[in-house]
């Protein structure tokens, strides 16, 4: 049985004639008698009698009439909600972001995108880099957006934006004017660090490692799940840590964060999408928007 066929039989049925609804359809009246003998062979049943020069329905046609329509119906619903969906007037797309991210960077972006498709609905899942990978690739979330790179290979990162690290002190912590004078200094100062997985912390090691500093031998005081925590800590005085400059910017204007000299790059923004699963329609407009946004440097 196909729609086509419903559609032959319940044009049929309205009309009580088989011309009418072949015009009716822009069908050849040929076919529109091959479909309904067809439909009847199929299923061993006679759906009209032919009465005089017209015809009318059986009981076994009065009775699947309504069947027919109703079927007609959810098929007619079903193809408005495919347009819908490749219209953008509804749809849901399952974000996941590090911290840095869904904290400082990504809310914007969601923000402009509702306003321009207020029936997509957005959500967002916050982790660590290595657990918003872990994500992606389970297929617990349709995007996700972090700020290291991943090492699996079932994922295909795209760079949408930068970020820029700093390494931060209390204001009123005397090493960073006395004891933190040269890089090997670092080594022998008390930390604050993000917890392992995180992308931060990744590029701070990576960092310590070029200047000939292992990080295993440091001294950490603390592992927090959060930028905003570090900074916390951080300013209580007595250690030292990284954070995104947006993150330590508060602090920086207030006087309660100074700034220590030590080279670290540069961090991409990474769209993180599953390599062997086709976007929706929703999260691929989304993930466009973004990646032709401003990518510049954050400030």
């Amino acid at each position: 049985m196909t729609l086509d066929q419903l559609r032959i039989f319940v044009a049929i049925a309205e009309r009580s004639h088989v011309t009418e609804a072949a015009r009716a359809l822009n069908l050849t009246q040929s076919a529109t008698s091959s479909a309904l003998a067809a439909l009847e062979t199929r299923h061993g049943v006679r759906l009209f009698d032919r009465v005089g020069r017209g015809i009318e329905l059986t009981e076994a046609g009065r009775l699947f009439l309504p069947e027919a329509r109703a079927v007609l119906a959810r098929a007619a619903e079903a193809a408005c909600a495919l347009d819908d969906l490749t219209n953008l007037r509804r749809g849901h797309v399952a974000l996941v972001a590090s911290q840095t991210v869904a904290n400082h960077w990504l809310p914007s972006h969601m923000r402009r995108f509702r306003e321009r498709h207020p029936g997509v609905i957005l959500s967002l899942r916050i982790a660590n880099t290595r657990q918003a990978g872990e994500a992606v690739a389970a297929g617990d979330v349709d995007l996700g957006f972090v700020e290291d790179e991943l090492g699996d290979p079932r994922l295909r990162l795209t760079r949408v934006a930068h970020d820029r690290l700093i390494l931060v002190a209390s204001s009123d912590h005397g090493s960073t004017e006395a004891g933190l004078q040269c890089v090997s200094d670092l080594a022998r100062a008390t930390w604050i660090m993000r917890e392992p997985g995180s992308g931060t912390r990744n590029i701070l090691e990576d960092a310590l490692r070029v200047e000939g500093i292992d990080p295993t031998t440091l001294t950490v005081d603390l592992e927090l799940p959060s930028n905003e925590a570090v900074r916390a800590a951080i300013e209580v005085g007595g250690v030292v840590g990284v954070l995104p400059l947006a993150v330590a910017q508060p602090g920086l204007a207030s006087g309660t964060l100074v700034e220590i000299g030590f080279p670290l790059p540069s961090r991409g923004f990474h769209a993180v999408v599953m390599k062997e699963r086709s976007l929706g329609r929703a999260a691929s407009a989304f993930l466009h928007e973004v990646h032709d946004s401003d990518p510049g440097p954050s400030a």
